[in-house]
């Protein structure tokens, strides 16, 4: 299966998948419906690419065009013609492709 079937099946729990920063969280918060959780994700982190990245699509879900757009400038990406369905799942395959990163030391 791949890396997007997974995070797919992750929907179904409760909160995200243990270790996924921001930026996935706020994708994975959008893929359950919760616009209001996956925004404040996103907005969490505002100046990492990849959450303003989320963030713009969050707007263009909405219907803020304008407003998503500058949010795609911030995230140094362009305004995608695909469908929201399709730039979620281009998002979502982005982000699972990253190396993973330690959150915290161990003690």
């Amino acid at each position: 299966m791949s890396a997007l079937g997974v995070f797919r099946k992750t929907l179904a729990a409760a909160s995200p998948p243990e270790g996924a920063d921001l930026a996935l969280q706020a994708i994975w918060w959008a893929g359950r419906g919760d616009w209001t959780q996956a925004h404040e994700c996103a907005q969490a982190n505002e100046g990492d690419p990849d959450c303003d990245w989320a963030h713009a699509w969050l707007h263009r879900k909405e219907g803020d065009l304008g407003n998503a757009r500058y949010w795609y400038r911030c995230a140094g990406r362009p305004t995608p013609t695909s469908s929201l369905e399709q730039e979620w799942m281009e998002i979502a395959t982005t982000l699972l492709a990253r190396p993973l990163t330690t959150l915290r030391a161990e003690s």
